[in-house]
């Protein structure tokens, strides 16, 4: 469970922000509406095993311990990291950690993203930074979530990050 810094007039507040509705409803409302949006397209299109919760203060989806007992090599009482949604001050992000390990994913994801956004896509290692809520390419999300199982994403994680 994370906490998140909320800047409110003359004062900053920390919040203890303990599940995904208690995130999203903190929101102003374009926000929340694109956040509930990309939590849907991950949702119907992840497939099986991967699990929602509160990670790092951000909306993750995760390997269970069920899954893979040993959990995040930072920090194994922590399930495995997968993907997050995170608002930030200027943007909404989707930390895909698939396309950090993973080129062939990568390449593909650059590929198609033109054919779905007339946006730049603005992206660091993992990061996917959504400057605009309503240019989101929803539609893409929903086909990159649906491209990696859990199965797939231990492999990778165990070959490549960690070591």
């Amino acid at each position: 469970m994370g906490a998140i810094k909320v800047k409110l007039p003359r004062k900053e507040v920390t919040m203890k922000i303990e599940t995904v509705e208690q995130y999203i409803s903190q929101l102003n409302d374009d926000r929340k509406l694109a956040v509930r949006r990309l939590r849907e397209v991950i949702t119907e299109n992840l497939p099986k095993g991967f699990s929602e919760t509160m990670s790092y203060g951000m909306i993750g989806f995760v390997v269970p311990h069920s899954i893979y007992p040993e959990g995040y090599h930072c920090d194994p009482k922590e399930p495995l990291p997968f993907l997050s949604i995170a608002s930030r001050k200027n943007f909404i992000a989707l930390y895909h950690m698939g396309l950090y390990a993973d080129n062939k994913l990568l390449t593909w994801f650059a590929e198609e993203y033109p054919k779905y956004s007339k946006t730049k896509l603005d992206m660091g290692k993992s990061c996917i930074r959504f400057k605009k809520p309503d240019k989101i390419p929803f539609e893409l999300i929903g086909k990159l979530c649906s491209k990696m199982s859990t199965h797939q994403w231990i492999e990778i994680y165990e070959a490549k990050v960690r070591r």
